[in-house]
């Protein structure tokens, strides 16, 4: 049923011939027992972590979090986490327990982690130890908390955003006691450092599930991201919106693909909305200059949240940019490749499809659009026809003689544009020979 590596059953079995049981423990079991692969195995047991360390002398060890019972034993090329089976003590700061008892009882160890499905624990003698109902709630597709819903989240504030990123992620519903407190207790995340935040929130957004974890549970987001509560129940007036500003937004999210980039980008596109919101004489909703604005203030979200200069840098622009329209000629696709690059070209064309999957039916269709903007880019491309001044034949040394020094670089721009429409232009002599008529 559980297949457990090789390296990680031999600390399992050297625990055992010592005397003492041992479990692999938590996500690894979940994820076993859901025909996934774990991305790491830890390792449950009543040995003391001086014992620990004692019985794998031979083996290197790291004490990574020795005063919670915690060993880093390097079995073979495979490094796994032992901890000895423990009770927390009082969480006074809502994120790590004061202090923590050991225990010699499996069910002590599994009562204090989150939710049921990742409270069990495995190994070949005793078979899986499932205390709390674990595995049927993996089979019912249920995230619920382990005892007291409210307990849980006040001892670790960040379990909150664990749990609906795992509804996300998994695609499970959240059981009713565990969503209620999610809500109840949903500022404690105001505490949490913000790079713990952005870890869980990216894995949510690329989650199956993230439509209903976005619609159902939007407070949690805006504990931390207050600038997206604006959106909110914000009403879009007009025969082309079909929802409020939120609920569009939850909706591109969803209809693009579940790309880190692109589904921040969708989440963050509109925040510039509600400032420039405005009523036409038609009594229809208009956002002039929305995307820029949303682009400055997705680059403060961004940098408040610690994200990357890269992810700062690349979904602020693309924010800014988001309702630039699909080009319709082929010069106007190597313009938009020439201002925005290529990968972001692609980007682009992927934003302005989920963005329109978002209004009202009568406006979403621009596949024909699409189809034009992609065969063309990939016949560009692939013909190498010119957009950038790299591709010119000419560089700034071939003009040194012709202009002067502080007009290279609009004489270059003036040739790029010449290309662009006239490719069959772009070799050595011609190229001068234009810049000479037009000194």
């Amino acid at each position: 049923m559980i297949t457990i590596p090789n390296d990680v059953a031999t600390v399992i079995n050297i625990l055992s011939e010592n005397g003492h049981k041992a479990y692999v423990v938590g996500g690894c079991v979940r994820d076993s027992l859901m025909g996934r692969e774990p991305d790491d195995w830890d390792v449950t047991t009543d040995a003391s972590p001086k014992e620990i360390k004692e019985i794998f002398a031979s083996f290197r060890t790291v004490d990574t979090g020795i005063e919670h019972g915690t060993v880093l034993v390097v079995s073979g090329k495979t490094p796994v986490e032992v901890t000895t089976f423990r009770i927390d003590g009082e969480y006074t700061d809502n994120r790590h327990p004061d202090s923590v008892t050991f225990t010699s009882n499996i069910e002590d160890d599994l009562s204090r982690r989150d939710f049921t499905i990742n409270a069990m624990a495995y190994n070949h003698k005793d078979g899986i130890i499932d205390p709390f109902g674990g595995r049927n709630d993996l089979e019912n597709k249920i995230i619920r908390c382990v005892g007291e819903p409210d307990k849980r989240f006040t001892e670790d504030g960040l379990r909150i955003m664990r749990a609906v990123r795992f509804s996300s992620v998994l695609g499970f519903s959240i059981e009713e006691k565990t969503a209620e407190s999610i809500i109840k207790n949903e500022n404690l995340l105001g505490a949490i450092a913000a790079e713990r935040l952005t870890k869980e929130l990216m894995k949510l957004l690329c989650g199956e599930n993230v439509f209903e974890v976005l619609k159902e549970f939007r407070s949690v987001i805006g504990v931390f991201i207050p600038e997206l509560k604006l959106e909110f129940d914000f009403k879009q007036y007009g025969k082309k919106h079909a929802y409020d500003v939120w609920m569009h937004t939850v909706h591109t999210v969803n209809n693009i693909e579940a790309n880190p980039v692109l589904r921040l980008t969708m989440l963050l596109h509109d925040t510039g909305k509600i400032a420039t919101h405005a009523i036409d004489e038609n009594g229809n909703s208009t956002f002039k200059n929305h995307a820029a604005v949303g682009g400055v203030i997705a680059e403060n979200i961004l940098r408040r949240l610690k994200f990357s200069k890269e992810y700062i840098n690349t979904v602020s622009y693309l924010v800014s940019i988001h309702d630039k329209e699909v080009p319709e000629t082929r010069i106007q696709v190597k313009e938009y490749i020439r201002e925005l690059g290529e990968k972001n070209f692609i980007r682009l064309m992927k934003i302005r499809r989920a963005d329109k999957s978002g209004l009202s039916k009568g406006y979403r269709d621009i596949a024909d659009k699409l189809v034009f903007a992609y065969s063309t880019f990939d016949n560009i491309m692939n013909n190498e026809e010119p957009y950038c001044i790299k591709q010119l034949a000419v560089d700034g040394n071939d003009l040194k003689r012709l202009v002067p020094a502080n007009d290279i670089g609009d004489t270059l721009n003036f040739l790029v544009e010449t290309v662009i429409k006239h490719p069959e232009k772009n070799n050595r002599e011609t190229l001068i020979e234009i810049v000479k008529k037009n000194r």
